[in-house]
């Protein structure tokens, strides 16, 4: 795994690990594509799986009637298909991103329960980077009103960068039990890849930043995302 670059600031996990929120605050499946420039001009049509063949366009809407009699929501089910119709990928490999995307998610709520699809989708990729589907029974349980968005996306970036997947578990697991909030993992993430960009080992700059107390922030290149 190629090491960040210390060329400039470091975007924030919900940038970083695109998945699990930007395309999904407050936008349409289409025009979050759109944005994020995923999404080619011939996709914007009133059809938006009209390229792919009969057979793999069935497979796809199977999908998503599936989902929706689950109650799953249907909104990254339909991402997916298109981000592989942006990537020119083969229409096999696309119904077939779209049917694990599918069991990630009812993996991740059967772990959960239900959670907004913010959430849920960013469960679902932490199980695709190979996080247990168990490990996230432990946050199913929360005060009301508490979200566990903040914490799955810096989960994800830890994995990202390299930390030890089960390194990565108990530190946000401990975090979470402890009741840390947003600006408390915010805290610990800017710490740790401050760390990582001087060239500490990624699961070794995890590990001091939780010995020493995730709160004290230190000045570093990342900070959040306007809004956050």
């Amino acid at each position: 795994m190629s090491r960040p670059s210390t060329s400039g600031s470091v975007p924030h996990p919900h940038r970083r690990f695109a998945s699990i929120s930007r395309t999904m605050l407050g936008a349409v499946a289409l025009v979050a594509l759109v944005v994020l420039g995923a999404l080619p001009a011939a996709a914007q049509d009133a059809d938006p799986l009209a390229k792919l063949d009969p057979y793999s366009r069935h497979q796809v809407e199977l999908t998503i009637d599936s989902a929706e009699a689950a109650g799953l929501p249907t909104r990254p089910i339909l991402l997916k298909a298109l981000q592989g119709l942006a990537k020119h990928a083969p229409n096999g490999k696309i119904v077939t991103e779209v049917k694990r995307k599918f069991n990630l998610l009812r993996s991740a709520r059967e772990q959960l329960g239900g959670v907004e699809e913010q959430e849920l989708d960013a469960a679902a990729g932490l199980i695709e980077y190979g996080v247990k589907p168990d490990q996230l029974a432990t946050f199913r349980l929360r005060e009301r009103g508490r979200s566990d968005l903040e914490a799955f996306a810096i989960w994800g970036d830890f994995i990202q960068r390299g930390v030890p997947k089960d390194e990565a578990f108990t530190a946000i697991n401990k975090l979470w039990r402890d009741g840390a909030d947003d600006a408390t993992f915010h805290a610990l993430w800017n710490n740790v890849q401050s760390d990582i960009l001087k060239g500490l080992n990624p699961g070794a700059a995890l590990q001091n930043r939780i010995r020493e107390g995730p709160t004290r922030a230190s000045p570093g290149p990342g900070k959040p995302p306007e809004g956050q």
